[in-house]
């Protein structure tokens, strides 16, 4: 009977110890398991970076600033439309002469070209045959006036027809006369040349004529030239759909010309386009610009860096807390002891105190690394593969 006892007692002990081992094993293998996911998770997490000493990476805070907002945008020089005129032949014809052309500098008055014109060539020939005909009757009322007053055989009546006669033949000849002035010549000196002449002065913008081309009346299509004053000129430029709440009429504008990029000029925007291009997504803003100098040229490309009215309250940090990696840009957070974790922002205007405006990444009062890119080259060093490549980024 003992003997059994002990035996069950000596059974039951033996399994305990068995399912102590295998619990101990069980949490064992959890730890195990555990600690190996958590040092695979660490090392996945390739924007996490370790570094020795952290006594050489001081931080800072973000902060808000109250600035002035600033959009840079694209546009071109285009002559202002108030200061163009386009030159048309009131005749028909054939270019027989041309005396200025495309880019010539032009000033009222002066010659552009003759057009050999048939409608004027018959204005003409009416005006010569009016004359002659005004002559004509001119004589005939003379004579019969000398007539009628030395009491020869002229009726009144024959005296006030050849009056009328006379009347009717001048009214004639100021129609022939008026007809020749409209097709641009000069009654005094008549021609079947039409002298085409600048109505303004300034540059010619366009020409559409080439020597012995023919050139239609009024109702031609294009002008024959356009001439463009060139002392004001309109920078326009586009704006998309999105950016159109942040310009409005009145905002300053400092503007660079590609031509002259060490020069900056300064402007207003006067007017924004109430029509959106379906195509382009895009409004026009212009810009009124003085060109006394005559260095704004037509075509010219120019960027214009709109600022608004008012301030706004932005999130900025110093250029040196931000670098540029893969055409991004990034920061660095501490995450206590020798941890930091990288994380990309969106930067936007440069604030005159070289600090950049954070559109989003970053809130006020977030601690970063003051210098980024000096913690990015370290990192490289003891990180190779925690910035995913061997470029050290480019500080802004």
């Amino acid at each position: 009977m003992n003997l059994h006892i002990a035996l069950g007692v000596l059974f039951l002990s033996t399994c305990l110890l068995m399912l102590g081992c295998g619990s101990k094993e069980e949490a064992n293998a959890q730890t195990d398991t555990t600690t190996q996911s958590s040092e695979v998770e660490d090392i996945s997490d390739n924007t996490v970076i370790k570094i020795t000493h952290t006594t050489n990476f001081p931080t800072i805070k973000a902060q808000t600033q109250a600035v002035y907002e600033e959009l840079a945008l694209n546009g071109s020089i285009i002559p202002d439309v108030s200061r163009t005129v386009a030159v048309n032949a009131l005749a028909g014809g054939r270019i027989a002469e041309i005396h200025a052309r495309l880019g010539d500098t032009v000033k009222k008055g002066q010659l552009l070209l003759k057009i050999h014109s048939p409608d004027l060539a018959n204005a003409v020939a009416a005006l010569k045959q009016a004359k002659a005909d005004e002559l004509l009757a001119k004589r005939y009322y003379d004579r019969n006036k000398f007539l009628y007053e030395r009491g020869a055989v002229v009726a009144q009546k024959d005296l006030e027809a050849a009056e009328d006669v006379l009347t009717d033949a001048q009214a004639t000849t100021e129609n022939a006369i008026t007809q020749v002035q409209l097709l641009n010549a000069d009654p005094q000196h008549p021609s079947a040349f039409v002298e085409l002449r600048a109505p303004i002065s300034g540059v010619i913008v366009e020409q559409n004529i080439a020597l012995g081309s023919a050139a239609k009346s009024l109702d031609a299509t294009p002008n024959l030239f356009t001439i463009a004053d060139l002392s004001q000129v309109w920078l326009v430029c586009d704006v998309y759909e999105n950016f159109l709440a942040q310009v409005n009429v009145g905002d300053s504008a400092r503007i660079r010309v590609n031509a002259y990029p060490d020069q900056q000029l300064q402007g207003k925007v006067v007017n924004i386009f109430s029509l959106l291009d379906p195509a382009t997504r895009t409004a026009k803003a212009r810009i009124e610009l003085d060109n006394a100098q005559g260095l704004l040229k037509p075509g010219m490309f120019a960027t214009a860096v709109f600022v608004s009215q008012t301030k706004a309250s932005r999130v900025v940090a110093p250029a040196a807390a931000i670098f540029r990696l893969h055409d991004r840009d990034w920061v660095f957070f501490p995450l206590g002891g020798n941890k930091y974790r990288r994380a990309e922002v969106q930067t936007g205007a440069t604030n005159p105190d070289g600090s950049l405006q954070i559109a989003s990444g970053l809130q006020a009062g977030d601690e970063i690394v003051a210098n980024a890119l000096q913690l990015s080259a370290a990192a490289q060093l003891e990180n190779p593969v925690a910035l995913e490549d061997k470029d050290k980024g480019e500080q802004k």
